[in-house]
């Protein structure tokens, strides 16, 4: 898929790698929505690209993901602004092991919800063009993480949900791709939240040994997050792949055993 002309939703758009994203989208000639809870940091986004590309090109609506008719009701504004919708990126997440609860619902639950929202308005038996929907884990989603457990449940559940709807999009013939990228750690709000005993709880004891894990890996800058996301929609063979990217071995990905249900739709 070319990205030029194509209308693009990011949850979580307004920060981090979500900001990156839709900077990344809009370079390559895309229309963007971002969406994002946090108002103030959406209004100084939007303000910002508005003075490097043109203003028509974005939107940002104000969504917590976590609210089901929120986040229903952001799909519908970018249909109606822009008229169409092309690519969808289930961005937002948090690590805050204290409030698990919450954690679920933006890293998972919210994730899940998007894609079934992105396949409603893209997939092609349904009225849509086609699309791709990139959703977005975590190198936490390939292994175990000690004192992050259910960050580290969320961004595998990311990972098993979205490889299984791939195959599902793929048998009935939706016409939509869906992707995940696992970024290492990435320089963003979310790096930051270690340092906080409300974001860590029984596990704020532990920060140094995670920063042992951040030299380790290395800490990326999101934009390099935001070339792999281009490469995933760019590249029309993919569906079901999960991109891996860190500082020290760049992008790859992942390899997993084939399926041994391939069968069409009947």
């Amino acid at each position: 898929m070319h990205v030029n002309g194509k209308v693009a939703l990011v949850t979580g758009g307004a920060q981090g790698i979500g900001r990156a994203f839709v900077q990344a989208l809009l370079g390559k000639g895309a229309k963007v929505a971002l969406l994002d809870r946090n108002l103030e940091a959406g209004q100084e986004s939007k303000e910002a690209l508005d003075e490097q590309f043109e203003a028509q090109r974005t939107v940002f609506i104000q969504c917590d993901v976590t609210d089901p008719e929120q986040l229903k009701g952001a799909f519908k504004k970018v249909i109606e602004h822009f008229g169409r919708l092309d690519i969808v990126v289930n961005n937002a997440g948090v690590n805050n092991e204290k409030d698990w609860e919450s954690t679920i619902q933006i890293n998972l639950t919210s994730v899940i919800r998007g894609t079934y929202l992105g396949l409603e308005y893209m997939r092609k038996g349904n009225g849509g063009d086609g699309g791709v929907i990139i959703n977005i884990s975590s190198l936490a989603g390939l292994m175990p993480a000690a004192f992050q457990p259910v960050y580290c449940a969320t961004k595998h559940g990311v990972i098993g949900f979205t490889r299984s709807i791939a195959l599902a999009a793929n048998i009935e013939n939706y016409g939509v791709r869906l992707n995940t990228i696992c970024p290492g750690f990435v320089n963003t709000p979310i790096l930051q939240s270690i340092d906080k005993e409300e974001n860590m709880g029984q596990y704020f004891s532990y920060k140094d040994e995670i920063k042992n894990m951040m030299q380790f890996y290395g800490v990326m800058d999101p934009s390099i997050i935001a070339e792999g996301l281009i490469t995933i929609i760019e590249d029309d063979t993919l569906n079901g792949e999960v991109m891996k990217i860190t500082a020290s071995q760049g992008i790859h990905f992942q390899q997993y055993s084939q399926t041994p249900y391939t069968s069409s739709k009947r």
